[in-house]
């Protein structure tokens, strides 16, 4: 999973990083307001976490200007504001959740499998599930056609992606995204590596080539998942 953390307190944000991308996530960071704000317009993320008191620009103006540009990406508000009024106004701008500062790691990435997990198929408070493919989005274990396995680090990323969005292509530049964010550098073929590796494990059929467009994991295919030889 993508995720967007806007904080600028940055032993924090450091922390974040750390703990995040220890789960697989593609984590991009940034700490100020407006930076934000032009990041969720022209990027695309499945989750952002979201401090208040940024430079430039409050978190609720940027909550609010996402959302007025027709930005639906989930959001969880991460502040010290304690305030009754200022919890309600998070979630009137659109807010997901809301998270007081200090918090445990353990909750929020419950609340962030809560969140992740509305609207995709589940079988269990981490598990996604498309056809025979489950695949546990906690400890990176996928079950193909009877097989067990734990994924790379990579492979999670691009098939966490497609099962969670079955039937929809993804864009080379997409699946790219959710490996490594705002990073550059990745060699031209890695992600015809990492797929190619992905087919083996969930059947050829599985994830379909759309030529000169990108990938889309077929939802009837997975209904028969085995793994190639």
């Amino acid at each position: 999973m993508r995720i967007l953390l806007v904080e600028d307190d940055h032993p924090l944000a450091r922390t974040m990083l750390d703990m995040l991308r220890r789960d697989q996530h593609t984590v991009d960071w940034l700490d100020d307001g407006q930076q934000a704000l032009t990041a969720l317009k022209q990027d695309h993320f499945d989750l952002v976490i979201l401090d208040l008191t940024l430079p430039r620009l409050d978190g609720l103006d940027v909550l609010r200007g996402a959302r007025q540009a027709g930005n639906h990406t989930p959001v969880i508000i991460l502040t010290a504001r304690t305030e009754l009024d200022e919890k309600l106004l998070g979630l009137d701008a659109g807010a997901d959740d809301y998270l007081t500062k200090p918090f445990a790691m353990a909750e929020l990435k419950a609340r962030m499998r809560a969140i992740t997990r509305r609207g995709v198929p589940t079988n269990g408070d981490a598990e996604l599930q498309v056809g025979q493919l489950k695949l546990n989005t906690d400890t990176g274990q996928l079950v193909a056609g009877g097989e067990t396995s734990i994924l790379p680090r990579s492979e999670f990323q691009i098939l966490h992606y497609l099962m969670r969005h079955p039937g929809q292509v993804a864009t080379r530049r997409r699946l790219e995204e959710q490996l490594y964010g705002w990073d550059s550098g990745a060699e031209s073929n890695a992600l015809e590596v990492h797929i190619h590796h992905l087919r083996r494990r969930v059947g050829k059929p599985v994830i379909r080539t759309i030529r000169g467009v990108g990938y889309v994991l077929d939802p009837e295919a997975a209904t028969g998942t085995s793994v190639c030889p």
